[in-house]
């Protein structure tokens, strides 16, 4: 993998999740969930290659680029954990009344 390609497939990962941010504010959860898949297996390169150490203004790029997946996971997780948390109280009850 080389620097070119981290970038590459940072900014891959940041464009998914930014879609991944609008599937969730439409409720598109289908998309999402395709988003997702997709997310995670651009990111797989991370699990298992060893991914080059970046310096200078590939540097800065990648962490600019990691500011911008966090910030849409963080509005992802604004979206989506009130759902969960809804879907989650009310699973007890409904497998009370089988």
């Amino acid at each position: 993998m080389t620097s070119n390609d981290v970038l590459s497939m940072y900014e891959n990962i940041a464009g998914m999740t930014n879609k991944m941010v609008v599937a969730a504010r439409s409720s598109d959860w289908d998309g999402f969930d395709t988003l997702e898949n997709q997310c995670a297996a651009a990111a797989s390169p991370t699990m298992t290659s060893k991914v080059p150490a970046q310096t200078g203004a590939s540097r800065q790029r990648k962490i600019d680029l990691l500011k911008q997946i966090l910030a849409n996971d963080r509005e992802i997780r604004t979206i989506t954990e009130p759902w969960m948390t809804q879907l989650s109280s009310r699973m007890p009850e409904s497998r009370a009344h089988m």
